[in-house]
């Protein structure tokens, strides 16, 4: 009997025995790790969740197309593009992904040893080694064609679309909860003007279009196990055709806020600036001479808005009932939503001093 998924088979591997056993703690995609006898590599499997990305096969073609850049400017760079970035094994027809008989697209990429991923680390020197490496692939794609990858989520970082979307599930309130969340409504309605300040520099040329990665948290980062360094940027789904700013702004969203997502005492939710500052000391150190002052300064809008379009995402699941964003709890969206609402004001409120950091950074 077979202990691995058949779908192993329509990979380039070794041959040998096989074995699979779920991996990791991600809740998107099913993720294997896979051993062949015979062999010190191991793999991962991972089967795309169609649901989320309805175009399977575009979200590969991006990543394949964005690693193989990758790899040969690593490769340039005297390093070791195995380690560096995700290494996509081939199927036997040669394509980066393989269906099964249900019509479910799988991929094997090789494992990076010795490595581990952070979870919201309070280590300073951990925040600065990943917002290294997430500013150290915003610079090896710097020159690569952004607006020739496909946009796997439309309107991703769209945050007047999302704001509309808002209105809109507060139109049809289907579960009868827009009652009890007007104050939330007239704050987002009041921020309708704030949600434009990045599209509308976009739009007027101010700001280039770049490859971003679009999901920028942490643990999306793989450091060496023992002298804790940056290794590679890892999950590749997301990215597609971005601003810089969505990329820095999330980051800092999720990892230099003091309290959970979902802390609903909102007195205890404020940005950490130390926190601010190690992980953007790490991403300009990899970008110094790249960076006009108008995208330079755009980092820091880009992460109030962030958190202001993650308010509106959280607020707009909420009125339709938690369909999108996984609840443990009855109004869980709710509490997420107010506490990005309140992250978003006390960063308004330091908005002069998180530019200042970043020219310091920059330009120092």
């Amino acid at each position: 009997m077979k202990n691995y998924p058949e779908i192993l088979d329509a990979f380039a591997l070794p041959e040998g025995e096989r074995t699979a056993v779920p991996f990791g703690n991600g809740h998107i995609n099913s993720t294997f790790m896979v051993r062949i006898s015979g062999t010190e590599k191991q793999y991962i499997l991972q089967r795309i969740n169609s649901y989320v990305f309805i175009h399977p096969k575009d979200v590969m073609e991006n990543i394949q197309r964005v690693t193989g850049f990758l790899r040969g400017k690593i490769a340039e760079a005297g390093g070791n593009p195995d380690r560096e970035t995700i290494t996509l094994v081939p199927s036997r027809t040669g394509e980066a992904c393989a269906e099964d008989a249900e019509g479910q697209v799988w991929r094997v990429m090789l494992f990076v040893p010795d490595t581990f991923s952070p979870e919201l680390p309070d280590n300073l020197d951990i925040l600065e080694e990943c917002g290294g490496a997430f500013g150290r692939f915003a610079r090896l794609l710097d020159d690569f064609p952004a607006s020739s990858l496909h946009e796997t989520i439309h309107a991703f970082h769209d945050t007047p679309a999302r704001l509309s979307q808002l209105e809109d599930a507060a139109r049809q309130d289907p579960c009868g909860r827009l009652k009890d969340v007007q104050e939330e409504m007239a704050f987002a309605r009041g921020c309708a003007a704030e949600t434009r300040v990045l599209t509308d520099a976009l739009a007027a040329g101010k700001l280039p279009l770049r490859v971003t990665h679009n999901d920028t948290k942490v643990n999306n980062v793989l450091l060496d196990r023992n002298t804790e360094k940056a290794v590679c940027v890892i999950d590749l789904d997301t990215v597609m055709p971005g601003l810089l700013a969505y990329d820095f702004g999330d980051a800092i969203r999720v990892g230099a806020c003091s309290a959970a997502e979902d802390e609903q005492n909102l007195d205890l939710i404020h940005l950490e600036m130390p926190k601010y500052r190690a992980f953007a000391r790490g991403f300009l150190s990899q970008l110094k001479g790249m960076l006009s002052r108008d995208e330079l300064l755009s980092l820091e809008a880009g992460a109030r808005i962030m958190t202001l379009e993650n308010g509106l995402r959280f607020l707009a699941d909420h009125l339709k009932g938690d369909v999108y964003f996984k609840i443990h709890r009855p109004g869980q969206n709710l509490d997420r939503a107010r506490a990005q609402f309140a992250l978003f004001r006390d960063m308004e409120k330091h908005s002069e001093e998180m530019k200042a950091i970043l020219l310091e950074l920059y330009e120092g």
